[in-house]
């Protein structure tokens, strides 16, 4: 994926475009250094390769960083920033039916993508607390969430917490085992919700 012009909106190219008179915006190098990260892991995050993605020389790099820390910083900065819209977004499915929201969140644990973010991000947490406080927000807001549904649904507080853990660390154990486990279906995703929904 290119990274758009910040002045022309289009798509600068990755490597082998040429150089690009077009000086990057702070928010340029930590998007591009965030999509890097999610594609390829931290260890991928280097001055050369990013430099190489975007078409510019290091010179544009050290205009807005003193070193590889200070952007890996501002990414988290960035990714933490969007985890809290992210947990705001959760928090709104309080407000859905019941069988709505255990639905919505159904769909959010079968995307694809985001199950390759978590565990890009899970993995950076380990050794970065800013990124690892906001992945224990959002554990705790969607479990919360659940919780919620399953009250809603007639369990009582204990029976609740009990199943909503057993969702969430599905949930997280699915990130972790896709590669090496069957990734289950949308009806073994439903047959699950049923056996744990169900009085």
């Amino acid at each position: 994926m290119g990274v758009k012009n910040p002045v022309t909106g289009s798509a600068r190219g990755r490597r082998g475009r040429g150089r690009s008179d077009t000086r990057l915006s702070l928010g340029d190098w930590t998007a591009a250094a965030l999509d890097l990260l999610v594609r390829e892991g931290v260890s991928a995050v280097k001055i050369t390769r990013l430099c190489e993605d975007l078409g510019v020389t290091k010179g544009s790099f050290y205009w807005h960083f003193a070193d590889l820390n200070a952007l890996m910083e501002a990414v988290a900065d960035r990714w933490c920033a969007e985890q809290h819209e992210a947990v705001r977004v959760v928090a709104q499915l309080q407000a859905l039916p019941v069988d709505v929201r255990l639905e919505k969140m159904a769909e959010l644990l079968m995307e694809q993508q985001a199950w390759a973010v978590q565990l890009v991000v899970r993995d950076w947490a380990t050794g970065n607390e800013q990124v690892a406080a906001s992945v224990r927000e959002m554990d705790q807001q969607i479990f919360e969430v659940v919780r919620g549904a399953l009250l809603g649904l007639g369990f009582d507080a204990e029976q609740a917490r009990l199943r909503a853990g057993v969702l969430v660390y599905a949930g997280i154990g699915f990130v972790f085992g896709r590669t090496s486990l069957p990734t289950p279906t949308a009806a073994e995703l439903d047959a699950i919700m049923e056996i744990l929904t169900t009085r």
